[in-house]
């Protein structure tokens, strides 16, 4: 990654981690709220119900070592190793949520270990892994085709990649718009995002390198409430004191909540889901 984007990150999640564990615990990912997206749920439960969701989706059974691209303060990392019995390895740009992770792995003796990596040069041997998680971590890579090719490198002969990320509406038939553009650049700009793709450009990337029966799916509908929830406990005291003590950069993805509510029912943002297994 380029060297200032990869800050911009890092100082985002070292800054905002903290109050997001304590407003909405170690899970940094959407919720899964039914296929139509209007099943209440409370809403830890509905993001432990998207990682169950995603393996039943892949059809992922078993797994003995585990990478987590994107780890956060390792909600799917632990969640995925004590599921399966396995090993899990969490890579993330922010010192903050490795340590974090580290700790929470400790203190609940998982077999886990967490390191600050870079996802387009990850510090693995060729296939390491029998499944590569990636849950939201692909929109903030500046090489979408290396972040991909890496991910299958790591990965095992056999082994399975699921990836879950944003994504643009596709524009094989009407192209993003000015106004589209500008959407997104907000978007970008607020959660140092380099640029985000449509799910069939993902594909097309996927099959170019050779993965094996590869699926895809758009989510959107099933996460989307995840923002209006977002939305509602950001405002409590504690989340306006938490707020207010992580600095501007947390302050201002706070304030642009309402911009991926938008995107969503624009049907501008895209939660995209890609599967495959390596040959």
């Amino acid at each position: 990654m380029t060297s200032s984007l990869s800050e911009q990150i890092r100082q985002f999640y070292d800054a905002s981690s903290g109050l997001w564990e304590q407003v909405w615990g170690e899970h940094m990912h959407h919720g899964y709220y039914g296929a139509d997206g209007k099943t209440k749920k409370e809403r830890r439960q509905a993001q432990i119900d998207l990682i169950e969701e995603l393996l039943n989706w892949a059809n992922v059974t078993e797994a003995e070592q585990i990478l987590d691209v994107g780890c956060g303060i390792g909600g799917s990392s632990l969640y995925l190793a004590e599921k399966f019995g396995a090993t899990a390895t969490g890579i993330t740009l922010s010192p903050v949520q490795a340590n974090r992770a580290a700790e929470r792995a400790r203190s609940n003796n998982i077999n886990a270990q967490f390191q600050v990596a870079d996802a387009l040069n990850m510090p693995f041997p060729d296939n390491s892994f029998d499944l590569v998680w990636s849950l939201e971590s692909g929109e903030h890579m500046p090489d979408k085709q290396k972040f991909l090719q890496e991910c299958v490198r790591v990965l095992k002969p056999g082994g399975t990649f699921i990836m879950a990320t944003w994504c643009h509406r596709p524009t094989d038939k009407v192209p993003l718009t000015v106004d589209d553009r500008k959407r997104l650049a907000e978007i970008y700009r607020v959660y140092c995002l380099p640029y985000v793709i449509s799910l069939p450009e993902y594909e097309a990337i996927a099959q170019n390198l050779g993965l094996q029966d590869i699926r895809t799916d758009d989510w959107s509908r099933a996460v989307a409430p995840f923002w209006d929830v977002v939305i509602d406990s950001a405002f409590t005291p504690s989340a306006l004191f938490g707020l207010l003590t992580s600095g501007w950069t947390t302050i201002q993805a706070a304030l642009s909540l309402g911009t991926m509510q938008q995107g969503y029912k624009r049907g501008l943002i895209k939660f995209g889901l890609l599967c495959g297994k390596k040959a």
